[in-house]
């Protein structure tokens, strides 16, 4: 059984959707993963469950509905699937399907639709056992706001060579204008404090130096639970209760929501990475409030001063999106200006994407030019940041964790080509000579086995 995944490791949501060849030989399964990283974790619980279940000679596509394109890449992926395996059992699953199951069933090439939360269900992927001359449910997607717990625990974690992942967390309970992501994934909920600690000492335990939390919302940990812990409290009892690991990483984080604890965590605690990625959307007030974030931009500009107060050493990367409906160029140029003000140094733009359902998507547009001329100016201030981040890395030496031959991720997030001897998996101090304008050139100085 072979898996198809996003190669980056990108925060969640932040990324367009990706996924590889969905072909393959007769008799085996692929996974398909479109978008986030979280996804990407899932298809592991679907990897296990569909091996469980006896399935064989399929594919699976777990889809992603945070775009459009996101949506059109998965229905151009099956369609592609359908032509090269004929005989094959094709299967979608994931936020496109939750959120819009007819669409695909409507697609003579599908087998089966599951919801978000059947993809995960033992028995999802067995053969189904009908009365005689009963046809086979072909959609079976549940209400997705019913579901009340995070399958984090079915889940040992999303392994790549070099790091793991933990879902700490699903689902949303917020409801920003251009957002169909809660539809697909449900309101937040969270995994017990326990059980994330015993997933992390589990993996820390099988060498894995670097443990990513992961979530829709991971900001939000701990709201539905029992005292309300915080994402803050959670870091700190991870790194008490399971002192041999190394790197501790937070994924995509709500500017909103950063807590008391956190900020204590990343000022005192060197092993919880020096990398927050923001989901801000956006440097205008009144585009933000359209949105309807519950920050403003000055709100996000303290943060980054507060985290920076405490822990100089720490880098952002931010989520923005281009051509959001009624913003002006005045409001687009206040956008322009927070990457700088801020000082972010790793960007995902996004050009706006109607998502049908959505507040936003019944907005007054702005021109579809002006959308792609405003994304490519924040792609190329991105850039700039970029270079202005890896030209203040050259001479220093940086702890890499590596990610493959010759390429690894230091604690701030910056990609390091490297040459010299090190094996994937360890930390290597690696000294910075150069850099390229998206990751830093360095040579190898010491390599610690992992």
């Amino acid at each position: 059984m072979k898996d198809v995944t996003p190669d980056a490791l990108d925060p969640d949501f932040a990324a367009d959707a990706t996924a590889g060849d969905a072909s393959t030989g007769d008799g085996d399964v692929r996974i398909v993963t479109f978008g986030c990283r979280l996804n990407a974790y899932e298809s592991e619980v679907i990897r296990k469950r569909a091996a469980e279940d006896g399935l064989s000679d399929a594919v699976v596509f777990n889809t992603c509905a945070v775009t459009n394109e996101a949506v059109r890449q998965a229905r151009q992926a099956i369609r592609k699937a359908r032509r090269e395996r004929p005989g094959a059992r094709l299967i979608v699953t994931g936020c496109a399907a939750q959120i819009d199951p007819a669409a695909f069933a409507a697609m003579p090439e599908v087998d089966l639709i599951l919801g978000n939360a059947e993809k995960s269900q033992a028995g999802s992927y067995a053969p189904q056992v009908m009365p005689p001359g009963a046809e086979p449910l072909r959609v079976r997607v549940n209400d997705i706001m019913s579901v009340r717990e995070t399958a984090g625990h079915l889940i040992d974690g999303l392994k790549d060579r070099a790091r793991a992942y933990v879902e700490v967390q699903n689902g949303c309970d917020h409801r920003c204008t251009f957002c169909i992501i809660p539809y697909g994934r449900g309101n937040s909920r969270s995994a017990p404090a326990g059980e994330v600690v015993e997933q992390v000492r589990r993996l820390t335990a099988e060498g894995y130096r670097e443990i990513v939390l992961t979530g829709v919302d991971v900001t939000s940990w701990g709201a539905d639970l029992p005292g309300q812990p915080t994402l803050g409290q959670l870091v700190a009892r991870i790194l008490k209760l399971v002192p041999d690991l190394p790197r501790l990483r937070l994924s995509s984080i709500d500017a909103a929501e950063i807590d008391a604890d956190l900020l204590r965590c990343l000022a005192e605690e060197p092993r919880l990475m020096p990398y927050l990625h923001l989901s801000l959307q956006a440097g205008d007030d009144m585009i933000l409030k359209r949105m309807k974030r519950r920050h403003l931009r000055a709100d996000a500009l303290k943060l980054v001063a507060e985290v920076r107060a405490v822990r100089p050493d720490t880098a952002f990367g931010a989520d923005l999106i281009a051509g959001f409906p009624t913003e002006t160029e005045a409001m687009f140029e206040n956008t322009l200006r927070l990457v700088e003000e801020a000082g972010l140094a790793f960007l995902h733009v996004f050009p706006f994407s109607a998502r049908p359902g959505t507040p936003a998507a019944r907005m007054p547009k702005v021109k579809g030019d002006a959308v792609k001329a405003r994304a490519a100016r924040l792609r190329a201030a991105g850039d700039a940041a970029l270079a202005r981040h890896l030209a203040a890395q050259v001479g220093r030496t940086l702890n890499g964790l590596v990610e493959r031959p010759g390429v690894a991720r230091a604690e701030d997030f910056t990609e390091i080509a490297f040459s010299g001897e090190a094996t994937v998996g360890e930390v290597a101090a690696l000294r910075v000579t150069s850099h390229d304008g998206r990751r830093v050139l360095a040579t190898v100085l010491e390599a610690e086995a992992a």
